[in-house]
């Protein structure tokens, strides 16, 4: 059997560059032990130049990145206008794309469009998918369009900010509040407020990472929950899986980026929810709904939080989840007994059928021939 050659590219110029670097390393790992693909790896750099193969396998297995990326950089001529993905040129063939940045460039939808510029199948949602879903306010406004229950929220835009009172928040939205930038993943950019002076400090943050910014309402004794989905036009739900953290109870912890990427060693996950089994299939179905409104496909992971009487509401969908040892995206589909070897053969399986898929669509175009402008009357 001849192997697909799949290019895993991972890194990027996010906040979320090495955790890209283990998810890469965990999917590399799974995509050898499938057997069936010749896996070559492509890291984007924080300057976001993708470097060659054979440095980017070393930056995966976590030698000094910065030497090996001004090596690269010395090779290359800067000047040309595709320099930063020269390095794709080095890759003899490349049957299928597989991303594993997150964050900024590759849940962006950037990199989707790079790949059907190159008319080749990848691994996960198409640009329009990751674009929405990359956007929280963009995401909300789908979700409760489509009556899929999410907090109550407004939006500022940078403008407005010293328009914007901690009074109208509180009448608007409750005592405890979030802010959010708005295209930001991973908590980043994403403060607690329950007071003017935290308020403030958290818009200032947040507008650190984008000129707009969601505020959303705090669930109360809020649960945080999240549900796995991999598939095109009939996906799959995995088990849903829970996570406590301290101060959870109150609103004064949740899972944060420390939380999932450096030290989750105070977290407590639960595998599946303990959820009354109305609950568990309303939150099934809530994810494989947003899942579709929102143009996914592939892969992703549905956030949820459930209030203390057991309302679930959808926080946001991820397009391409980590897949750390910490994470619980990864730990969801072990349980539903597709190990990491299945996950990514089906990854890629489901990025060969969709490219095949779209491809059946038309745009075919009708020749324009020669012009032939009609009369224009002057009213004058």
């Amino acid at each position: 059997m001849t192997k697909k050659n799949v290019v895993l590219l991972f890194g990027g110029n996010s906040s979320e560059h090495d955790v890209s670097k283990r998810s890469a390393q965990n999917f590399y790992d799974a995509l050898e032990a499938s057997g069936k693909y010749k896996t070559t790896v492509v890291a984007i750099a924080q300057n976001g130049y993708c470097i060659d193969p054979d440095r980017s396998m070393k930056i995966m297995q976590q030698e000094d990145e910065q030497p090996l990326v001004d090596a690269y950089m010395q090779e290359i001529d800067q000047n040309d206008i595709l320099a930063p993905i020269a390095a794709l040129q080095r890759i003899p063939a490349i049957d299928v794309f597989f991303p594993v940045v997150h964050g900024n460039l590759g849940e962006d939808g950037t990199l989707q469009g790079l790949f059907r510029l190159l008319q080749k199948p990848f691994v996960g949602a198409p640009l329009r998918g990751h674009a929405i879903s990359f956007d929280k306010v963009l995401t909300k406004e789908i979700l409760t369009v489509n009556n899929i229950r999410n907090t109550k929220y407004r939006v500022v835009q940078q403008d407005e900010a010293d328009e914007i009172s901690w009074a109208d928040i509180e009448a608007e939205l409750g005592s405890v509040v979030f802010v959010k930038a708005a295209n930001q993943g991973s908590s980043v950019g994403i403060s607690r407020a329950d007071n003017e002076v935290d308020f403030k400090a958290a818009m200032a943050d947040s507008f650190k990472y984008d000129h707009k910014i969601l505020i959303e309402a705090a669930v109360e004794g809020p649960r945080e929950l999240e549900v796995g989905v991999i598939g095109n036009q009939e996906p799959l739900v995995s088990e849903i899986g829970a996570h406590h953290v301290p101060g959870q109870e109150n609103g004064t912890g949740w899972y944060d980026y420390k939380s999932k990427f450096v030290d989750n060693s105070a977290v407590e996950f639960e595998i599946p929810a303990r959820l009354p089994e109305a609950v568990t299939e309303e939150i099934k179905e809530m994810a494989l709904k947003a899942y579709k409104v929102l143009n996914l496909c592939g892969e992703a992971r549905m956030d949820f939080l459930i209030d203390a009487d057991n309302v679930p509401y959808l926080g946001e969908p991820n397009t391409l989840p980590g897949f750390t040892n910490m994470s619980l995206f990864k730990r969801l589909w072990d349980y539903s007994n597709i190990d990491n070897a299945k996950l990514a053969d089906m990854l890629v399986q489901y990025g060969l059928e969709e490219f095949d898929y779209n491809n059946e669509l038309s745009y075919a175009f009708e020749a324009l021939g020669e012009e032939k402008l009609g009369t224009f009357k002057s009213n004058k």
